[in-house]
């Protein structure tokens, strides 16, 4: 399963030592299953101090994850330039 992508997130706690979160998106390829082509799977997974979890999604759940993800990633972008406007 190839990473597709990684994203490392550090951060500090109440105390003030480090830690990471890391966000890794992998990918299957589609296969053929008797006969008939099945889906590849994207998995999701998020790895921390703790511990690790996953979710596999179909490519169709991914592309309205990834739709809702830019779509809010938007909508913040464009408070902060209006909030910067207005400051100047």
């Amino acid at each position: 399963m190839p990473v597709e992508d990684e994203l490392i997130h550090w951060w500090k706690d109440d105390k003030g030592e480090q830690h990471r979160t890391i966000l890794r998106i992998e990918s299957e390829e589609p296969q053929s299953a008797n006969g008939f082509p099945r889906d590849g799977v994207i998995t999701v997974r998020v790895a921390n101090t703790t511990g690790t979890a996953a979710m596999k999604l179909s490519p169709d759940e991914g592309l309205r994850l990834s739709n809702q993800i830019l779509t809010i990633a938007k909508e913040l972008l464009n408070k902060k330039r209006k909030m910067w406007r207005e400051r100047d």
